[in-house]
């Protein structure tokens, strides 16, 4: 078996956005004084004409982003997910959602495995309050592979998109074939008995899962769900009316995220069925390694896997 290649998706975020820049004269990054973290510095030493570090004022970034996106720019903006999402939340709002404009926030750092940096910048709750912006979408790619399909997709998509990326290096899930589909749902995996549905680092997670389930008779359908905003709610629930029940994974708070935008289409399709979500259990972080942060918050495979039998319990 091959070496498992990881990598973590913003560095593919900042090498997307060189290559973009070679082909799109029109593509200007903005940085909040974290370029070396969020990978924008590589866009920086390519075409330094079109880079603008705002400094520590991440709200006045967003407006920034937004006036030049007025004047036929595509613009990426990026800083850490509890910036980009928290602090400048009024900002994106008012002045990038209200008049739907072409920007693009490139929210690096987020969710648990931030690490040792701690609650302060663990941002469990970004993907709850984006999705509460009327036209925006929301992307949160399984790996580098995807993550630079979606910058890229971005990038000719007219309006504002939230891309989320993290910090820790994850095992690739796809290969060079990969083709990046906006607002499309992929099954990774076909099966009978449960519906995994997984997001950003968690489907390396929820793949692993299905292998250990499958060792117990246990038949699952795993599906990658990179666009949480518009959701493809006919691909997860035609793969819940067959297998009966769903489980989310995330590595976000349980409330607001994937796990909230499933049981809100479960329920809304007239025919629910169980739906049982791992994900940061309505707590605050703490500070540690990335990966003993995930197992000890349960979003790894074992959890995801126990959490599969739980749902499959559930069904009538």
């Amino acid at each position: 078996m091959a070496d498992i290649i990881k990598t973590a998706t913003r560095d593919a975020y900042g090498k997307a956005l060189v290559e973009l820049g070679a082909v799109n004269d029109k593509v200007v990054v903005l940085d909040a004084d974290l370029a070396a973290a969020t990978k924008t510095g590589m866009f920086k030493k390519a075409y330094p004409d079109r880079f603008i570090d705002s400094g520590i004022c991440e709200s006045n970034m967003m407006g920034v982003a937004a006036g030049l996106a007025t004047t036929g720019f595509t613009v990426f903006a990026s800083t850490f997910a509890m910036f980009a999402a928290g602090r400048a939340f009024e900002q994106v709002r008012n002045s990038i959602g209200y008049p739907h404009l072409n920007v693009k926030i490139g929210a690096t750092h987020a969710g648990i495995s931030v690490g040792e940096d701690g609650a302060s910048h663990q941002c469990c709750e970004d993907i709850g309050l984006m999705r509460t912006i009327p036209g925006m979408t929301i992307i949160n790619p399984a790996d580098a592979v995807e993550a630079r399909a979606a910058v890229l997709a971005a990038a000719d998509y007219e309006g504002p998109v939230y891309m989320r990326f993290g910090r820790l290096a994850v095992p690739c899930v796809f290969d060079e074939n990969y083709k990046f589909e906006w607002g499309k749902a992929v099954v990774l995996r076909e099966g009978k008995d449960v519906t995994i549905c997984a997001t950003g680092l968690m489907v390396n997670e929820a793949i692993e899962a299905a292998k250990a389930l499958a060792d117990e008779g246990i038949d699952a359908e795993v599906i990658n769900v990179h666009t949480i905003k518009p959701l493809d709610a006919q691909t997860i629930l035609a793969s819940a009316a067959k297998t009966g029940c769903i489980v989310t994974a995330e590595e976000h708070n349980i409330i607001g995220g994937l796990g909230s935008a499933v049981c809100e289409a479960a329920c809304e399709s007239g025919a629910p069925v169980p739906v049982v979500r791992v994900g940061v259990n309505d707590i605050f972080g703490k500070s540690g390694p990335a990966v003993e942060l995930l197992h000890i918050y349960g979003l790894d495979a074992a959890n995801i896997a126990a959490k599969a039998k739980a749902a499959i319990s559930l069904k009538k």
